[in-house]
């Protein structure tokens, strides 16, 4: 048994996830290339390792001929007195099996050997690395800052490095060496230097996987993350769904105290995140989106896309939010163009009258009794929260109940008109 070549291709195979028949054939490789290198050609020549013991043969097959005067080609053929030498019974006509000394070959064929060997071996090498990082393509892993290269950053990912464009990269963040960091696989390529890998810290997915890696209730599907909209660095807000009636969904994400969203947050550097329950009835999904401003109203066509929402006068500022995310990310978030209003603004906007909105939700809905509509006819002095009040319809939003753990979700501070 050759026990130093086992020796090596088994640390190969554990180091290197490199399987030994393709290591076998290597060195089959190598041996046939060492050969033809030697003598010219290889054409009749065979290699035959056992995967047991390690043990090869390399031979080549020779015609007998009658005598050595009859003899083109050395490499090809045999005289019958050479033949006979090796097998008694060989006759004019056989094909016999000369085996080969590999010890025999020069320098520069055995370099030739051992570089088709380090070759195959480079090359399996870059094919693992690629086939696993391409396993993780769309998911989070974790990686070690190494340097700068321009604005660009180098991530050790472990057995490859990744590379973090500028693009990708969140304004502001800033990561020393060594420094450990999630990053989102954004795509990896198998080119001839390696697998070449492209992250992100700016991605929308890369708040799910780590709320899928932090929340066991959505890593086994009991509760879904229905939407996400993302100003990276900023601000997240996630609609999520519970599958079971028994668990609260933004209970589950924000976690005891706090501590499953906060563990999120700290990753990324303090965004804030808020968590919304999903709504299948638009009204209720915008209204949830808008928080942690409350809302008096919302008339939502799920044909145009399009919604208009009431709040009151003082919680204008804060529905909108600063320079417009609040309400930029709900839009995301739900898929509507939204128009907010305040009470006052939507009493003075022309043509603007509740009725029509009642009417119109009740054509779609078909949930409101007779005499509950003929009702709506006469109630134009009513403020739209009185009316909201009364009707109690569900395409009207709830209003809104803060949170019993408001830090969590990241509250934006109340604003002024001004602001």
């Amino acid at each position: 048994m050759n026990k130093e070549l086992m020796e090596a291709l088994d640390i190969l195979e554990r180091e290197k996830e490199i399987s030994k028949e393709t290591l076998f054939e290597a060195i089959e490789n190598s041996l046939l290339t060492a050969c033809k290198n030697h003598f010219g050609k290889a054409d009749n020549v065979h290699v035959e390792i056992d995967r047991e013991t390690c043990d090869f043969l390399v031979y080549a097959e020779k015609e007998v001929m009658p005598s050595a005067d009859e003899v083109e080609d050395s490499v090809l053929q045999i005289s019958l007195e050479d033949a006979r030498e090796i097998s008694s019974a060989a006759q004019v006509g056989d094909m016999l099996h000369v085996e080969i000394k590999s010890k025999e070959f020069g320098r520069i064929a055995t370099q030739n050997a051992k570089n088709v060997i380090l070759q195959k071996i480079r090359e399996e090498e870059r094919s693992v690395i690629y086939n696993q990082y391409y396993e993780k393509e769309k998911d989070v892993v974790t990686g070690v800052v190494q340097r700068y290269l321009g604005k660009n950053i180098s991530i050790n990912l472990g057995k490859a490095d990744a590379m973090l464009n500028e693009s990708e990269q969140v304004k502001g963040e800033v990561f020393r060496p060594t420094e450990r960091i999630k990053v989102y696989i954004l795509e990896v390529k198998n080119t001839p230097k390696g697998p070449r890998i492209n992250v992100s810290r700016t991605h929308p997915e890369l708040v799910k996987r780590l709320f899928e890696s932090e929340v066991t209730e959505i890593k086994d599907g009991t509760v879904e993350i229905r939407s996400i909209a993302r100003e990276a660095g900023n601000r997240t807000k996630i609609a999520v769904w519970s599958n079971n009636p028994n668990v609260d969904a933004v209970g589950a994400c924000v976690g005891m105290n706090g501590a499953r969203v906060n563990a999120i947050v700290d990753e990324l550097r303090g965004e804030k995140i808020d968590i919304v329950n999903w709504d299948d009835n638009p009204g209720n999904l915008i209204q949830n989106a808008l928080s942690p401003a409350k809302i008096v109203a919302v008339f939502a066509d799920p044909d145009e896309k399009t919604a208009k929402v009431v709040v009151p006068d003082y919680q204008l500022s804060l529905a909108i939010g600063k320079e417009g995310q609040n309400a930029r990310l709900a839009a995301r978030l739900t898929g509507y163009k939204i128009d907010i209003k305040s009470e006052t603004q939507a009493k003075d906007a022309p043509g603007f009258r509740y009725e029509d909105y009642i009417e119109e939700d009740y054509d779609e809905y078909g949930d409101y009794e007779e005499e509950e509509y003929e009702a709506y006819d006469s109630s134009e002095d009513l403020t739209a929260a009185e009316i909201f009040e009364e009707t109690e319809e569900p395409v009207y939003a709830e209003e809104y109940e803060e949170p019993a753990d408001a830090e969590a979700y990241g509250d934006m501070e109340d604003l002024t008109d001004g602001e």
